[in-house]
């Protein structure tokens, strides 16, 4: 290609989508139930594959939460949360939410609903530290863990800032934590991923 040739390459644009746009599509049939879509600010991002130890870490920190906090929050597997300001609905892999009596059924939980989100990563690791975690971190979410599944750590991320959580720690595995939603729940690595 000459230097004329690419002084006159078309530039692509991008078509984000906004919530109700992507909604529609689902209403609509375009995106299925069962397609592993979500939107992040304005574009529909394909998720990554889930294999048997994603799922099954998944599985364990669910039920982990539910029988160690009854009541005290609503464990919220797989499910889409709003983050209307930044145009995005993500469909993290758990997440507690503040208790409601209709559970989420007349709208979808936003930022100011959860107290602790949970990531479980293996293929997703750098998607989910480098894209997410700064998206949950700018909608004010207070507490996300980054269950990295590669290094056998959790990763917790604190004090959401405009761009970033300004503390974030790496924790091992015979470590204790608490959420700070619920500090008398003393939890370990090995409680969420076995």
């Amino acid at each position: 290609m000459t230097e004329r040739e690419e002084n006159m390459a078309v530039t692509l644009q991008r078509r984000r989508f906004t919530l109700d746009e992507y909604h529609r599509m689902g209403e609509a049939g375009i995106l299925g139930e069962d397609d592993r879509v979500e939107l992040i600010e304005g574009e529909i991002v394909v998720m990554s594959t889930i294999g048997s130890r994603h799922a099954g870490a998944v599985a364990r920190a669910s039920h982990f939460f539910t029988t160690r906090l009854g009541g005290r929050a609503i464990v919220w597997p797989q499910n889409p949360v709003i983050l209307r300001a930044l145009t995005s609905e993500p469909q993290p892999d758990v997440v507690l939410l503040a208790p409601r009596a209709d559970f989420y059924a007349s709208s979808l939980p936003e930022p100011s609903d959860v107290l602790l989100l949970v990531e479980v990563a293996d293929s997703s690791l750098l998607y989910d530290r480098r894209t997410k975690a700064p998206l949950y971190a700018r909608a004010g979410v207070p507490e996300m863990w980054l269950l990295n599944l590669e290094a056998d750590r959790v990763e917790v991320f604190r004090r959401p800032t405009a761009r970033r959580y300004a503390d974030v720690r790496s924790i091992g595995r015979d470590e204790r934590f608490s959420p700070l939603a619920f500090p008398d729940l003393v939890v370990t690595l090995a409680d969420l991923i076995g």
